[in-house]
């Protein structure tokens, strides 16, 4: 008896402990449970507060980049309407079919892969419904048995929250195929570069079977180990009726084109530059940035390019590149490069619209803009006899493109005609440190050095400038002469909206007037040439020195274009010229910029009144000369019997120049060498007395004495008796060297 009690005291502490350790164990389970499960957050909308990589649009939202940095597909996600309904069945059919009658978890299929699993003796089916599955992408675990138990019950919370129409969206939008891509939208461009609506059947089938093993069998590697699990996905649509016979047979017919994806717009050097004004912190924080590029234009001017330095390559013309913008919105519509490689270099790694290149005559119209501006007038005379120019110890020589002089030309005519010598009598005039600073506050930030470097060779382009800085400062001239910033966002976040006036709206339509005027640039130019667009278009070219750049600027009542050729690797063309090559492009880019939009006259200030002036001497009309119409700011125009002196430098010898050193040519016999000796222009009636080291050597009637060589050092004056007083004007003494 006492034994059978011992036996029952000792069964029933084992059942005690038995059931002490499992309600400990199944403590610890639920807590472990509570413990590891997740939240289920408010919205299924993928996170973006920590946005890798941002994608960049066009003004009409086409992409100008893809990426797939980002954990989620934020760029390519779609409403469940918008995905063909035959792929939403498929999907379903295929990951879970009774998707919309179980709460979550579909116990009949997870026991029936556990007894399969049994008899395999290893996993070959996890049975887990697309609710789990989107509990997996938003909550990743390692794929354990636990973390399938997680899943189920996160599942069950996931359905009590949402939809099935939110949780299959969501699915289908995010869903990870190879290559970083997710969801069926960015998988429909990566093995086929097309959208989801263009897809057949069996495409269609292709990407639902590729999310069980997306690497393993992906496209791209090649497409016939897909067929089979195709083959059986369309045998169950058609036993479902969801397929009839005939769309089965093109199924089992049809082949799959794979086609690799590709941008249908290349702006890539738009974008970093875009990128270098915009901060890390807010690129951060953003999905998409909607920019001013004009898709559409920019593949058409790509194009224009392209096929004008394809024809140019025989004149060893390698690269190029155009800027379009809307002057008026101040937007950059279209940021194009083209070329050929430069020393093993892809010549599309280098950006030459923000290159420094030498500008040639493109900046004469902010010089004569300038001089407008301290009191000349289109029709001022400004000298274009031969110019020597001190150069340090020695002389320079300028000439005119044409190797041709006028003599004493209007603005007008200076300025149409890009002749060199009135642009450095002009910048003698307004000061080359009075031009440098004009040019500062138009933008152009490379020319950093100082006025004595430039000297008066800026006026003829010495210096280095960027295609991005010229357009946006002759996009000034095409605004009433006001500097804005250009924008690259539609919705500009930078701030930069300031705006400075440069020029009074008189000076710088007047000078758009002389750019857009056929007649003024006939002398150099000819009629009739690609300048003369069919819309009033100011248009100037300029050609740098050797032929090492080549340029075309213009703007109409909307644009501004730029294009610039030439070398990246500073080699020189063959002869090619502003006219020659940029400019059929630049009459090709306003003609596309034209085709569909109304357009207009170049705006002319109100202000200006018209006076019919003398050609030859810039005075009001009369019938002994040539005289055309000209417009004045109002107080400049000339009156009948005023007298006008041309425009250049007070009367002083300008050569030689003081410090100038010259030497004997030994090819010459001695006595036989002469120096030209030269004053600023002299009205009619002077007499000029010569004189060396004090001693009278001559006496002319003009300002110019022909000097037989000395060796020594010697000192210049001149004495000049003008018509018009008693008493001689007396230059300032010049030293010269001879050897």
């Amino acid at each position: 008896m006492l034994w059978m009690c011992i036996k029952s005291t000792t069964r029933n502490h084992v059942i005690a402990t038995a059931v002490i350790l499992l309600t400990i164990t199944i403590g610890v389970f639920v807590w472990k449970t509570y413990a590891d499960l997740l939240p289920i957050a408010d919205t299924l909308a993928p996170d973006s507060s920590n946005v890798r990589k941002v994608q960049v649009l066009d003004r009409n939202n086409n992409p100008l980049t893809v990426t797939y940095q980002n954990r989620w597909n934020i760029h390519d996600c779609l409403p469940l309407h918008d995905i063909p309904l035959f792929l939403q069945q498929a999907f379903v059919i295929s990951e879970d079919q009774r998707f919309y009658t179980h709460n979550g978890v579909d116990w009949i299929a997870r026991l029936h892969a556990l007894w399969q699993n049994i008899k395999a003796l290893y996993p070959i089916r996890g049975a887990s419904t697309i609710s789990e599955q989107v509990v997996r992408m938003r909550h990743p675990r390692p794929r354990t048995v636990w973390s399938r138990w997680l899943e189920g019950l996160e599942a069950l919370q996931l359905e009590k929250k949402f939809s099935k129409i939110d949780i299959l969206e969501f699915y289908l939008n995010q869903v990870p195929y190879t290559g970083q891509r997710r969801g069926v939208a960015q998988a429909s461009r990566y093995y086929f570069d097309r959208a989801l609506d263009t897809l057949n059947h069996k495409e269609m089938l292709a990407l639902v079977v590729l999310v069980r093993a997306p690497s393993r069998m992906d496209l791209h590697n090649g497409a016939h180990g897909i067929n089979q699990p195709i083959h059986r996905l369309a045998d169950r649509l058609s036993e479902l009726k969801i397929i009839d016979q005939k769309q089965y047979a093109q199924i089992e017919t049809t082949g799959i084109q794979i086609q690799k994806s590709q941008l249908t717009v290349y702006a890539g050097h738009f974008i970093h530059h875009l990128y270098q004004q915009l901060s890390p912190r807010y690129l951060q924080t953003t999905r998409r940035l909607r920019t001013t590029l004009d898709a559409a234009v920019q593949t058409k001017v790509q194009s224009i390019l392209n096929h004008r330095l394809k024809a140019l390559r025989k004149y060893r013309v390698k690269n190029g590149a155009v800027l379009v913008i809307d002057h008026q919105s101040h937007e950059v519509l279209a940021w194009v490069n083209g070329g050929e490689e430069i020393d093993g270099i892809p010549a599309g790694w280098i950006d030459a619209v923000t290159t420094p290149r030498q500008p040639g005559s493109t900046l004469k119209p902010f010089l004569y803009a300038l001089a407008l501006e301290k009191g000349w007038t289109a029709a001022t005379l400004v000298d274009d006899r031969p110019l020597i120019e001190p150069v340090g110890s020695g002389l320079h020589s300028y000439r005119n493109y044409s190797r041709i002089h006028y003599g004493p030309l209007v603005l007008r005519d200076a300025l149409g005609n890009s002749l060199n010598i009135p642009a450095i009598r002009t910048i003698q005039f307004v000061g080359v440190d009075n031009f440098l600073d004009c040019l500062h506050d138009l933008g152009f930030f490379s020319l950093q050095q100082h006025p004595d470097f430039y000297g008066d060779g800026l006026a003829l382009g010495n210096g280095e400038i960027t295609l991005f800085e010229l357009v946006r400062a002759y996009a000034a001239l095409a605004d009433n002469g006001i500097y804005h910033p250009l924008t690259f966002l539609l919705d500009d976040i930078s701030g930069q909206h300031y705006s400075r006036n440069i020029f009074s709206p008189a000076s710088a339509s007047l000078i758009a007037n002389i750019l857009s005027d056929p007649d003024a640039r006939q002398l150099e130019f000819g009629q009739g040439n690609l300048l003369h667009l069919p819309v009033q278009t100011a248009v100037k070219t300029g050609t740098s020195s050797d032929y090492r750049d080549a340029w075309a600027i213009g703007f109409n009542h909307r644009f501004a274009v730029g294009v610039w050729m030439g070398n990246l690797d500073h080699s020189a063309m063959n002869g090619i010229t502003g006219s020659k090559g940029p400019a059929l492009v630049l009459r090709s880019v306003f003609a596309e910029l034209n085709r569909y939009r109304d357009t207009r006259a170049l705006y002319l200030s109100p202000r200006l009144v018209k006076v019919k002036v003398c050609r030859k001497t810039g005075l009001v009309a009369n019938d002994e000369c040539p005289s055309y119409s000209e417009w004045f700011i109002p107080g400049t125009e000339p009156k009948r019997a005023e007298t006008r002196e041309k425009a250049g430098q007070p009367i002083c010898l300008t050569r030689p120049t003081n410090g100038l050193q010259l030497a004997m040519d030994p090819r010459i016999p001695d006595d036989r060498e002469a120096f030209l000796f030269a004053t600023s222009p002299l009205p009619s009636g002077s007499n000029v007395n010569w004189y060396i080291d004090d001693e009278l050597i001559g006496t002319t009637s003009v300002g110019e004495y022909a000097w037989p060589m000395q060796r020594g050092t010697h000192i210049i004056r001149a004495r000049i008796w003008l018509n018009s007083q008693r008493h001689p004007v007396a230059t300032p003494p010049v030293k010269l060297t001879v050897k």
